[in-house]
């Protein structure tokens, strides 16, 4: 089964990333993946951390030649700014300097600080938000750009777009999925839309909030392209595809609500306009759909359409203009501690999504299709497209 972890701390020294199960033959393009590091990177309203940092993927284990091997594939980010950290963040117990250690002692509203300090044990949030802080995201989305050379094998593809922010929205209409992959190619993210001028009213909103010294949130859509019908399964609760896709996207810091397809306009609309109506074209052999409401999952099962989740991002919790606290040792009212942060991360978030629904999709898909090997995942595949075609 295909598994992933993360381990790493914001200003430690680097971010370290494990994917276990994937095939052996794999091919590893490496500048893809620094190339999705640095789309992450980008966007307007992002703070001065990414003018420090030029994340660069360290391939430690699991690929030879340019080519994955059937082992744990293991990746390093280092952190440039640990050179400013290194009493601060040091392993080892450095009493001499614990005046630098940059002790966080009034938690932000918001954020994990105040919750996890108190699961912890924790007097000082520094031990919390180095782990907690949407950094850790840099290692996701690396070994989510090695799922996506897995699934682009076998022509399943992934983008992302912002649909949202603040106030403003793109019309509620379906975006081709070739005007969103072209986002790709564009050299400078600004906010990641597919119209300019509503991008431009967007770039309008991160402006507000930065004369504001606030934040801003929104919402970003990720499609998958090129899904074949039958991954998932309503067998069991925690085998259906769109609960997993859903808690994927939740686990990205500052999310707070997903949806799949439409799903929030077809709680208020009658079922008749709601469900999408089946066809069947011959030439083709394959069931076709005169919509996708659904957001191509039905019972938990991927049903052959695009596959389409949007996550839901609150502001970033961290402020120019901190809101109330408490002082962990007094107890008195303070402002909240401030951390160097960003305005906007919508463009980000849609990246580290890719990322979490292609991890969840590889790993459903070698669920189905199995394989030791990249060759035997295609001929189980072609198998069982044989079948559906004859169905």
């Amino acid at each position: 089964m295909l598994r992933f972890y993360t381990a790493g701390e914001s200003h430690g020294q680097g971010l370290v990333a494990t994917l276990l199960g994937l095939p052996a033959h794999v091919p590893v393009d490496f500048a893809y993946v620094n190339r999705e590091l640095r789309r992450r990177m980008g966007g307007y309203g992002r703070g001065g951390r990414m003018k420090i940092e030029s994340d660069t993927a360290q391939f430690l284990s699991g690929v030879r030649h340019g080519e994955t091997i059937g082992s744990p594939i293991a990746i390093l980010i280092e952190n440039r700014d640990w050179k400013n950290w290194q009493e601060s963040m040091s392993v080892e117990d450095l009493a001499e300097t614990r005046e630098k250690y940059k002790a966080v002692a009034s938690p932000r509203p918001g954020h994990a600080d105040l919750a996890g300090a108190l699961k912890y044990n924790f007097r000082d949030a520094r031990y919390v938000l180095e782990r907690a802080s949407a950094r850790e995201t840099a290692a996701r989305v690396a070994i989510g750009a090695v799922a996506k050379l897995f699934l682009k094998e076998f022509g399943i593809e992934t983008a992302s777009h912002t649909v949202a922010l603040g106030s403003v929205a793109l019309p509620e209409e379906n975006i081709p999925f070739e005007r969103v992959l072209a986002l790709r190619d564009v050299e400078e993210i600004v906010l990641n839309c597919v119209d300019p001028q509503v991008e431009a009213r967007m770039k309008q909103e991160v402006d507000k909030a930065i004369e504001a010294r606030d934040t801003v949130g929104g919402t970003f859509e990720v499609i998958a392209r090129g899904v074949p019908a039958g991954l998932g399964s309503y067998a069991q609760w925690d085998e259906r595809l769109d609960g997993q896709l859903a808690q994927a996207v939740m686990s990205i810091q500052a999310v707070k609500a997903v949806e799949l397809g439409t799903g929030i306009e077809n709680a208020a609309t009658p079922g008749s306009r709601v469900h999408d109506e089946i066809g069947y074209n011959r030439q083709s052999h394959r069931f076709t759909r005169k919509s996708n409401r659904a957001g191509g999952l039905e019972g938990g099962i991927t049903n052959g359409e695009e596959v389409i989740v949007r996550g839901y991002l609150k502001p970033i919790s961290t402020l120019r203009r901190p809101l109330e606290s408490v002082d962990f040792a007094t107890r008195e009212s303070v402002k909240a501690a401030y951390e160097r942060s960003d305005v906007c991360v919508l463009p980000a978030a849609g990246v580290v999504g890719e990322a979490m629904v292609a991890l969840v999709l590889a790993r459903s898909f070698l669920e189905k299709f199995g394989g030791d090997s990249l060759e035997e995942t295609r001929r189980n595949l072609d198998s069982y497209l044989e079948q559906v075609r004859r169905f």
